[in-house]
């Protein structure tokens, strides 16, 4: 990934919105997020879509059929796979919390596979891999997923998937900065097409 020297699209001042960004705000705002933070900064110039993506990213952060768990991992691998660090210095601490092991995210920071996955955690790594560099998923990941989270939790997991990508490319176009500082592991840029080997 090349070298950021700006941030693109920084945050806009409250006395330069427009009706329909004060409205989108307003509504970031009013939600759980709080704010107009991370990608939500860049998404503002498009308050519409904006509007659109953050419910979409609403549901599947916090009410998916797969649990804030395993989705918080999900987000770990999509931060890893685009080298996204704004996404991963504000979902690797929450993450922990949720109850990703600390060896977990260390190891998916590092760009290699965790050991001691739990079963659920091996599903999903394994899908979101297979999804990710394959473009496609096995019949064998996909039947082990369907039988674990059944179709609305497969769903949902491709919605996860697919939602983080999105950020990941807003924010990485935009060239986002992290908001503060964190606690999170660094994410050192993985060349173009490497995955966890």
């Amino acid at each position: 990934m090349p070298a950021r020297h700006r941030d693109r699209l920084p945050p806009l001042a409250v006395d330069d919105l427009t009706d329909a960004q004060r409205r989108a705000a307003a509504e970031l705002v009013a939600g759980p997020r709080g704010g107009v933070i991370g990608p939500f900064a860049p998404l503002l110039r498009s308050p519409e879509l904006l509007e659109h993506a953050q419910r979409m990213g609403e549901y599947l952060r916090y009410r998916s059929a797969i649990g804030t768990n395993l989705s918080e991992l999900v987000i770990l691998l999509i931060a890893r796979f685009w080298s996204q660090q704004v996404e991963w210095s504000i979902h690797a601490p929450i993450a922990a919390k949720s109850g990703i092991a600390a060896d977990t995210i260390a190891a998916i920071a590092s760009g290699r596979r965790p050991p001691g996955l739990s079963d659920d955690e091996a599903i999903v790594y394994d899908f979101c891999y297979e999804l990710n560099v394959n473009q496609d998923v096995s019949d064998a990941t996909f039947d082990r997923a369907l039988a674990r989270f059944g179709e609305h939790g497969v769903v949902d997991l491709m919605g996860l998937n697919g939602y983080y990508t999105f950020l990941a490319m807003v924010m990485n176009g935009a060239h986002t900065e992290p908001a503060a500082p964190t606690t999170a592991i660094p994410l050192i840029p993985l060349p173009p097409g490497t995955w966890y080997t």
